[in-house]
């Protein structure tokens, strides 16, 4: 199946921007939507010119950008979708951040409660609607201390951010069960790559070697996880939009955790600065979570999906990313930018 009407929301998001770009390759015709306008190209892939072409991948024909809210325009977001009329619809839109989520609940459970639940019940009446894919997070099982997490529903997250995914996770598998909403799940865990938010661990440790501008590294930075590069996130998230079936949940994951203080030693080598120069240890975040391990053996037997992109690859791609847009990225912030 291609050429596909996908309509994207989130579309402004790291993960989001990706998979916009990926499907625009791949040849569907994509509307994207998220609350704010358009970021600066260096944050959004499908905006780079491309190798071959000097061409950016979005054209006014393949690509259509609408800023909508989801807290506070949603039925403008219902009516773009009746004129539009895409088979899927790919949601990446959420309030992310764990710590913060402490600060402010009741912003993380309008965005990813009470706001979604609104979408879905007016996605379900939709006729034309084929698929539903919803971006979720591993954070809604709390600590896979216990080894490699398969796909289930058995949540115990520990997070405003996390209990706010995992009410709505549930909410969509009701729907399903009762409307047969053809929802499908992705979890991905830890997902990092060029144009990535500047907080995030990957690239705040690069411009903090590259710059020598100290970074906090909570609690030593000995929790574990698998890191992920976004080209085969958004990969697998264009196959499972296409051919999972509804009311299924899959896990997109390397089988190689690192602990957070180990990526952040490579990163340090790799730049050739001294670990010590650069990173500043902090207490523990609260409810922070010790591993993701996520068992993606489902997803790799049903597509013949694997992981591409190594770590090491990965991160001199990143490196590459941030070296060419240095000037740029010094002058922005580093730190989450909350937005209610």
């Amino acid at each position: 199946m291609s050429g596909e009407k996908i309509l994207v929301i989130g579309s402004n998001s790291f993960s989001g921007s990706h998979f916009v770009a990926g499907a625009l390759r791949a040849g569907h015709a994509v509307w994207g939507v998220s609350r704010s306008a358009e970021p600066e190209p260096v944050f959004l892939p499908y905006r780079w010119p491309q190798p071959t072409t000097g061409q950016p991948l979005a054209t006014t024909e393949n690509f259509h950008f609408q800023a909508i809210d989801l807290n506070h325009q949603l039925p403008d977001l219902l009516q773009l979708i009746d004129r539009v009329r895409p088979e899927i619809v790919v949601n990446f839109a959420a309030q992310g951040m764990v710590a913060e989520s402490w600060l402010n609940p009741t912003h993380w459970y309008q965005t990813n409660v009470v706001s979604q639940v609104a979408l879905h019940d007016g996605l379900r009446q939709l006729p034309f609607l084929k698929k539903y894919v919803h971006v979720t997070t591993p954070e809604v099982y709390g600590s896979t201390d216990g080894g490699w997490m398969q796909e289930n529903n058995h949540f115990a997250p520990s997070t405003p951010y996390a209990v706010s995914r995992a009410a709505c996770d549930l909410h969509l598998l009701s729907f399903h069960q009762a409307y047969g909403f053809p929802v499908v799940f992705t979890r991905a865990a830890n997902v990092y790559g060029p144009g990535q938010q500047l907080y995030r661990i990957i690239p705040r440790a690069l411009l903090a070697a590259r710059t020598g501008q100290a970074m906090q590294l909570h609690g030593g930075g000995y929790s574990e996880r698998c890191f992920i590069h976004i080209d085969d996130v958004a990969a697998a998230t264009l196959t499972l939009a296409l051919e999972a079936d509804p009311g299924s949940s899959w896990h997109l994951s390397t089988r190689e955790p690192i602990s957070i203080r180990a990526l952040v030693e490579r990163i340090c080598e790799r730049c050739g600065v001294a670990f010590e120069a650069v990173v500043e240890e902090s207490g523990e975040r609260l409810g922070k979570d010790q591993s993701y391990l996520l068992e993606s053996s489902a997803m790799r037997a049903a597509f013949g999906w694997s992981d591409q992109v190594g770590l090491d690859a990965g991160l001199s791609e990143t490196l590459a990313w941030v070296d060419g847009h240095l000037d740029q990225l010094k002058t922005l912030p580093w730190t989450y930018q909350h937005k209610s």
